[in-house]
């Protein structure tokens, strides 16, 4: 089987990413192209790392993190210890999230009542106005 190639061109489309980002990630390790002179090309498994450094990123992963991760998946154990660590982090990071999200809503709730409340002084001062008229 023949390894099918992408340039830094085709990856960018791919993933929707700059080559800037493409050549940041192998600079932090976590591609690892082959260079034909100038050219890098990507293989399958960049790809796979690109896809999971992507989804890492989304959910907020240190770039630390998912190249620990990514460094897990050679250690000869059908990626057991992989998939452990990658739950662990991400309870933390659901965790955090959740957490983050209920200080979202709670602060969404009191900028709610602030503006009812600048909203009927606003109301409350016009009528005033309206009736010294």
């Amino acid at each position: 089987m023949t390894e099918t190639y992408m340039t830094i061109r085709e990856m960018c489309d791919a993933f929707g990413v700059t080559a800037r980002t493409l050549r940041f990630y192998e600079s932090k390790e976590l591609l690892f192209p082959l260079r034909q002179g100038q050219k890098r090309l990507f293989t399958r498994r960049d790809r796979a790392r690109l896809k999971l450094i992507l989804r890492g990123k989304r959910f907020g992963f240190s770039l630390e993190e998912i190249r620990q991760l990514l460094d897990m998946y050679d250690m000869g154990d059908q990626q057991n210890t992989q998939l452990r660590r990658t739950v662990e982090i991400a309870r933390e990071r659901l965790a955090d999230m959740e957490r983050q999200r209920d200080d979202l809503t709670a602060a969404i709730d009191e900028l709610q009542e602030q503006l009812r409340w600048g909203e009927q002084m606003v109301a409350a001062s016009e009528t005033r106005r309206a009736a010294a008229e």
